[in-house]
């Protein structure tokens, strides 16, 4: 099966910029993805463009089944991470990662987890860690702490480079899948990208047999796919 991580920017066209449902679902159906972890997605809100980015997405990609998990409210409706899938989703929850005590720097923003079970027995995290070390360190712990010890993906943009070690904890556990890239691959930004800040990890029971980051434009990050074998 193929799991993808997508940053979608509320389904904004990175080159048009504006909302663009239509690139982002044929981003995801041409890459044949089955699981598809969000991030940046909008709930709820009274524009047409902002409420119900999920739903939208799930009907036009045919993966019916579906999560939205808010972090935060804003002027335009909820707004964080998703799940939609293929494979039934029997069990799923929204799992708040704490705010720092005493937060470091400018910008803080709410994040959270989802962590969802489906029907072929596979445990799916997705998160959107924020961009200050304090709320990645407690990011990564709340992760740890909500691991599956078998069968389980977790997956994001989150906001670290590859040599950060923040990702330790997380690393010891799972194995990342950028490990099988046949060269460099970066995802941010979409159009020249200069860094590697989304994942793709999976437990040891899992076979990884291939992952890319696709040269794809449609939203501000570029797409990252992984197949596995369970």
């Amino acid at each position: 099966m193929k799991i993808m991580s997508f940053n979608t920017q509320h389904c904004k066209n990175f080159l048009k910029q504006e909302i663009d449902f239509e690139i982002m679902a044929k981003t995801i159906v041409d890459l044949g993805a089955d699981v598809v972890g969000l991030n940046e997605i909008y709930g709820g809100g009274t524009a047409p463009e902002f409420a119900g980015q999920t739903e939208r997405l799930s009907e036009l990609t045919g993966l019916k089944y579906y999560f939205f998990a808010p972090a935060i409210s804003n002027r335009n409706g909820n707004y964080g991470n998703a799940l939609i899938s293929r494979i039934p989703i029997v069990s799923a929850e929204n799992i708040p990662i704490p705010d720092p005590e005493d937060p470091v720097g400018a910008h803080h923003e709410t994040r959270c987890v989802i962590k969802a079970g489906l029907e072929n027995g596979l445990c799916v995290m997705v998160s959107h860690f924020g961009l200050n070390p304090d709320e990645q360190k407690n990011a990564a712990s709340r992760v740890v702490k909500s691991l599956e010890g078998e069968r389980c993906v977790f997956m994001g943009d989150l906001n670290v480079t590859p040599d950060d070690p923040v990702l330790t904890p997380i690393r010891e556990r799972m194995f990342d899948t950028a490990e099988l890239f046949d060269g460099e691959r970066l995802s941010f930004p979409s159009d020249k990208p200069r860094i590697k800040i989304d994942y793709i990890f999976t437990s040891p029971d899992i076979k990884a047999v291939r992952a890319d980051i696709p040269a794809v434009v449609a939203s501000d990050h570029r797409p990252y796919v992984a197949e596995i074998e369970l």
